[in-house]
């Protein structure tokens, strides 16, 4: 019996890229698949959908250098671009998309000695003040760019939706896809990315030649107080454990490190093989839905390294070795989020080395 699992369903996920196709009929899809493809595999995830996709986005040049290493053969795109010169060489070899966001990335191509040139996409700020060339850079840094024997033609451009996620702020949204469009004039010859997973969902005006489906791939909703379902989207990640005993305790005990929980009836206490060295988050308060023998309970007391405790009645005729489903099928990891004060993005990452993955 395994303590922890988590069970990656490659179906669902070739049904959520094949949703978010019938969304963006005229785009092509750049899969998000950075931080090891949100936690779900970066290699099952990459060879499960690269008949479906156009290309895959990472963040970090080693994630694309195993892609390709892996036989992956779709375009690599750097959404951070490159953080050092000495990655260029390495970038054209292995003929990367990268990002090009400030002067100073600017200068290390024009003076890199390269065999052939880069392919770049000029990523500008219209909103997120995180990476991109500011209102005063955009014409230098094109210009630059388009004068650089070092740098394919025609130049793309790249940008990020701050607050995609939050309908209520639509005009603000105007704002940035609007700046993006207008920027995108001087661009008409390259190649245009701007709507996330947000964007593809919510913002129409936003569907530009290319779009890069993050979150919603993996069947998580990107939008608070909604769930993947809500999208037509199925959960891909499952993390399942099993209880490892059951334990009858009176009403008044104190249960757990610090006696967090003190049980105001008479209960039964399952004990389940999963906690914060796995994966699961430490802030889960009393309360967090659980799914045992498929109906939900609660957790009781503070999650252990190892362990956590799951309030399962005084009726119930649970058993040691019964199935437990921390989210996934049937518990969507945004409900769990939401109790946690976090983002579903945060947990599927934080799954750790030591837990099982089974792909079905």
């Amino acid at each position: 019996m395994r303590a922890v699992t988590a069970i990656i369903n490659t179906k669902a996920l070739v049904h959520n890229v094949q949703k978010i196709k019938s969304l963006v009929p005229n785009s092509k899809i750049v899969a998000v698949v950075k931080a090891n493809a949100y936690g779900h595999g970066l290699f099952t995830v990459a060879h499960a959908i690269v008949d479906h996709v156009d290309a895959f986005a990472v963040a970090r040049i080693d994630e694309a250098l195993a892609l390709h290493k892996e036989g992956i053969n779709k375009p690599i795109v750097l959404l951070e671009g490159f953080f050092d010169k000495d990655d260029l060489p390495l970038i054209a070899e292995n003929d990367l998309y990268t990002a090009v966001h400030d002067i100073e990335q600017v200068e290390s191509i024009e003076k890199a000695n390269l065999k052939k040139p880069i392919k770049c996409w000029m990523k500008i700020d219209i909103g997120m003040h995180r990476l991109g060339a500011s209102p005063d850079d955009i014409k230098e840094i094109k210009e630059r760019l388009i004068a650089c024997k070092n740098v394919v033609k025609p130049l793309g451009l790249i940008s990020h939706l701050s607050v995609a996620d939050t309908p209520s702020e639509s005009k603000y949204n105007e704002e940035q896809i609007n700046y993006f469009l207008d920027v995108a004039e001087d661009f008409k010859d390259g190649d245009l990315c701007l709507a996330n997973s947000a964007g593809i969902l919510e913002w129409p005006k936003s569907h530009t030649a290319w779009v890069r489906p993050g979150i919603i791939m993996y069947g998580i909703s990107p939008f608070e107080n909604k769930v993947a379902s809500d999208h037509g989207l199925k959960p891909v990640m499952t993390l399942q454990s099993s209880l490892i005993a059951i334990r009858k305790i009176k009403k008044g005990d104190r249960v757990g490190y610090g006696a967090a929980w003190t049980a105001p009836y008479d209960t039964i206490l399952g004990i389940v093989a999963t906690g914060y060295g796995d994966g699961y988050p430490r802030t889960a308060p009393n309360g967090t839905p659980v799914l045992v023998n498929d109906r939900i309970v609660t957790t009781a007391g503070h999650v252990c390294m190892d362990m956590l405790f799951v309030d399962l009645g005084i009726d119930s005729k649970d058993k040691v070795g019964d199935k437990v489903i921390l989210w996934g099928e049937g518990l969507p990891v945004e409900h769990l989020a939401k109790r946690c004060g976090t983002i579903p993005y945060e947990l599927v990452c934080h799954i750790m080395p030591r837990v099982d993955v089974e792909c079905i």
